[in-house]
């Protein structure tokens, strides 16, 4: 398996993000949004199609469009771990606001204020890095999004936690329906994931990137290999372009997420839950053909905490035997010796075979 980066935050480096702005929320193109400048051969992908799931058909009245659509669900994800998700509920001036939010929130002159932010202990509610090498280049900000009880201490601003606050709050709504769905794809109650993870009090971490122009990076990779924990992990973006996923076939494929869609990917934890029926995907962020800086919005939707993950019985069986050792979803956010707001992945420990 490729290797999963072990560590979101690093000593800080001389990147200073005084690139020009990119444009808010843009609809450029792959050939807009791409450069020619530092091209790698290390890092071509190709453009395969990636499966368009319409959300509204997930939850439709109609037996037969839900039907067809729940069908589609299940081959993106058994097939493929990821897909668009469209016609969801979360309204096109709303993602306006929370990209200009993050935008102005990453202002390079003020650049100092956020360094008060950097890994300090082991009960950080919010974390903020800057990191431009051969390996990684970006600057981050992850907050606790859910339970709100503890994001209420993860405030960097009032005006970017209001617009985060209720991007979030969209953002579970549209996550529920989908482990509604995928329950049912399953051929299970519509309350199976939202029992297995205990969704509800599900522990969900939002990170903001910022990802530098070529002309600005100190290396072709953004973000290196990696999985995520958790049922599933959202993103949005700004301007298109960088995102790469590694398909179960073994073959790198670009990502490029239709306006106003939203990419969903299969997390560590469903992929255990079913025994690996459902997997998780290695995926990275190249910056070298980047002509302007970009946004992404990435949250990743986990189980409770405390909540004991371990194959279901339904997954397991003779032909079929457990394939991942069991252990509750903070003893695997700290496996590879970080906190809970890293969210790394430890499926190689967990892995059984």
């Amino acid at each position: 398996m490729a290797e999963i980066m072990t560590s979101f935050v690093s000593k800080t480096h001389n990147f200073q993000p005084e690139f020009e702005a990119a444009p808010i929320y843009s609809n450029a193109s792959p050939n807009e949004a791409l450069g020619d400048h530092h091209r790698s051969d290390a890092y071509l992908a190709c453009d395969d199609e990636i499966p368009t799931i319409d959300y509204s058909l997930l939850l439709s009245h109609d037996s037969e469009q839900r039907s067809i659509a729940l069908e589609l669900l299940g081959h993106a994800c058994e097939e493929y771990g990821f897909f668009y998700l469209v016609n969801h509920t979360i309204q096109d001036d709303a993602l306006k606001n929370v990209f200009k939010g993050v935008s102005n929130y990453f202002d390079p002159t003020t650049i100092d204020e956020r360094r008060i932010y950097s890994k300090k202990g082991s009960s950080d509610k919010i974390r903020w890095g800057l990191t431009a090498n051969d390996g990684e280049n970006r600057e981050y900000l992850k907050v606790i999004a859910h339970p709100q009880d503890e994001a209420a201490s993860s405030k960097p601003t009032i005006s970017l936690s209001k617009i985060v606050e209720e991007y979030n709050k969209e953002m579970r709504k549209i996550v529920a329906g989908l482990a509604k769905a995928v329950s049912t794809n399953l051929g299970f109650d519509e309350n199976y994931i939202e029992n297995a993870f205990n969704m509800n009090s599900g522990f969900d971490v939002m990170a903001m990137n910022l990802y530098p122009p070529n002309t600005k990076a100190k290396g072709a990779v953004g973000l290196p290999n990696h999985t995520d924990p958790g049922f599933v992990v959202t993103l949005m973006q700004d301007v298109n372009g960088g995102l790469q996923i590694l398909t179960h076939k073994g073959k790198w494929i670009n990502v490029y997420i239709p306006h106003h869609a939203i990419l969903i990917q299969l997390g560590d934890h469903l992929e255990i839950l079913t025994n690996g029926k459902y997997k998780s995907h290695v995926h990275r962020v190249i910056v070298n053909n980047n002509k302007v800086q970009r946004i992404s919005i990435v949250t990743l939707h986990g189980p409770s905490l405390d909540k004991f993950i371990v194959p279901a019985t339904e997954f397991v069986d003779d032909e079929n035997p457990q394939n991942y050792i069991g252990m509750t979803y903070k003893e695997s956010l700290e496996a590879n010796g970080g906190i809970e707001i890293d969210v790394q992945s430890s499926l190689d420990q967990i892995k059984l075979v």
